[in-house]
């Protein structure tokens, strides 16, 4: 089963959150039509574990998306999680892509950034959004300012949460076509940071600025298949087994689409009449599937004729659903 566990280091400012995707991962994978490489199901992976540790610690209700862009074979990828744990993530794939290296990784070089146009953005899209507000974006370069190129999407995401976010923070990420997991430790901030030592002490103020460094060189020994083949609090407890950690209630993330015939039916008015009506003269209604979760909406002629009319609203009833 799938898990998402919280947790903290007590007296020391350092959080965590860790999950370990199954069950809804694969079903995920599952519902596409036609299976993707496995080197971009690897960073679909990746990026559900990541856009859910990062939607672990918001304070708002609404969707966190994660989206990859960039000018080699996969020219986009995106991976959506909501605040009550909900996830799905899809890529749109236009040339051949790579393959795993021996140690099944990846490098966004070679799938995203091959001429170094590559970005990383994370979009926070609150539910009470106002009308014509548009969601807080955030995007990072996958080339550093020394122009180095990130060649793996945890990088990516800790430059994005040192730049945007003003935060420390070391992930691990890993994924295959049975599992998705990753881990996140992160540093906060404190109280009259700025002078420590006349606050606390001295030998209390280097324990606390020590204690994310010394953390995440923990964090990093942590191999992918450990993070993909244990149980959450085992992995918690080989790392930190001599550290003061408090775990909170676990939950369950699931994969989850927010799909709807309404949607597709806005999307199919923004085409044009023109170029519907194109597609209608060779066939005898327009299908579409979502490419998240895979499902089927078909509008025939008197349904599109309907949503012209009523600018994108459907029937409580369609004729076409399936």
């Amino acid at each position: 089963m799938s898990e998402f566990q919280k947790f903290l280091f007590e007296g020391l400012p350092v959080r965590g959150v860790a999950v370990r995707l199954t069950d809804g991962w694969r079903d995920m994978q599952a519902r596409r039509s036609e299976p993707l490489p496995e080197a971009v199901t690897t960073l679909l992976g990746e990026m559900s574990a990541c856009a859910l540790l990062l939607q672990g610690n918001l304070k708002f209700q609404g969707a966190l998306v994660l989206q990859m862009a960039g000018d080699g074979p996969v020219k986009l990828a995106v991976a959506e999680a909501r605040t009550e744990l909900t996830y799905r993530a899809t890529a749109t794939v236009t040339a051949a892509v790579p393959r795993l290296d021996s140690q099944g990784q990846f490098d966004l070089a070679d799938l995203l950034n091959v001429h170094g146009g590559g970005r990383c953005a994370i979009t926070l899209d609150a539910d009470d959004r106002p009308s014509g507000v548009p969601p807080y974006q955030g995007v990072v370069p996958l080339n550093d300012e020394q122009a180095a190129r990130f060649s793996r999407l945890a990088q990516a995401v800790e430059q994005y949460m040192r730049l945007s976010e003003q935060l420390d923070t070391k992930i691990v990420l890993a994924a295959d076509a049975h599992s998705a997991a990753g881990l996140m430790i992160q540093r906060m901030p404190l109280s009259g940071e700025g002078n420590l030592e006349g606050h606390l002490g001295a030998e209390r103020a280097a324990e606390l600025e020590d204690a994310f460094p010394r953390l995440a060189m923990k964090v990093e020994t942590l191999k992918s298949e450990e993070l993909l083949g244990l149980p959450i609090q085992e992995v918690l407890h080989r790392l930190f087994w001599e550290e003061p950690l408090r775990v909170f209630e676990p939950a369950t993330p699931r994969f989850a689409c927010t799909c709807s015939r309404e949607r597709v039916g806005r999307m199919l008015v923004g085409l044009g009449r023109e170029e519907i009506e194109s597609i209608l003269a060779e066939r005898a209604d327009v299908e579409i599937a979502c490419n998240f979760c895979g499902h089927p909406y078909r509008f025939d002629a008197v349904d599109c004729a309907q949503l012209f009319q009523t600018g994108g609203g459907v029937s409580a009833a369609p004729s076409g659903l399936q």
